[in-house]
């Protein structure tokens, strides 16, 4: 696995390094030895999945609150996605700033997310799926989110009239 850094301090861009021979590939996906090199504690507690068929679908700007604040590792497993984080540490020197990137399925690669951050992503093609590998239990009464049009952190989206659930359309603006 290839580590790679983002602008703002804290999420990986990871890329997996598949060995071929005449029957296909093999590739790690996930090694716990390999963060903790790059200083991640990552325990696996939930691994959840979604699939979306239409294009033009955004899911997002999702968190978990403390005490409840969970990391991600994000995979495309099919189809293709513009992936979106957030920085909501406080703290942060980056606070508010996003980044980005493309995950698809044929580029073996995935997205390392530190708690703290809000995530979202919108399909770019037909029939996507993504893979979350969460630190953290789901707790209902820490979910929450931003909106993803929030003109506060100004995100440019590749679909620029998502299809969107209730929820995700009526998150909270940033004040």
């Amino acid at each position: 696995m290839i580590f790679h850094t983002f602008p703002i301090k804290g999420p990986l861009r990871i890329e997996f390094e598949p060995r071929h021979d005449e029957r296909g590939y093999f590739m790690r996906t996930f090694c716990a030895r390999e963060l903790k090199d790059q200083t991640i504690e990552f325990r696996i507690t939930q691994i959840n999945r979604s699939r979306t068929a239409r294009r033009g679908t955004l899911r997002g700007m999702h968190f978990q609150k403390e005490p409840h604040a969970e990391a991600k590792i994000i995979s495309c497993l099919q189809g293709k996605i513009y992936d979106v984080l957030v920085d909501l540490r406080e703290e942060s020197p980056t606070y508010r700033k996003w980044v980005s990137m493309e995950l698809a399925a044929e580029k073996n690669i995935a997205l390392y997310i530190p708690a703290g951050f809000a995530h979202g992503f919108e399909t770019l093609e037909e029939e996507c799926e993504v893979e979350y590998l969460m630190s953290e239990f789901y707790h209902p009464e820490s979910s929450s989110g931003v909106r993803w049009n929030d003109p506060l952190l100004d995100i440019v989206w590749p679909i620029t009239s998502p299809t969107l659930s209730d929820r995700d359309a009526n998150w909270p603006l940033l004040v």
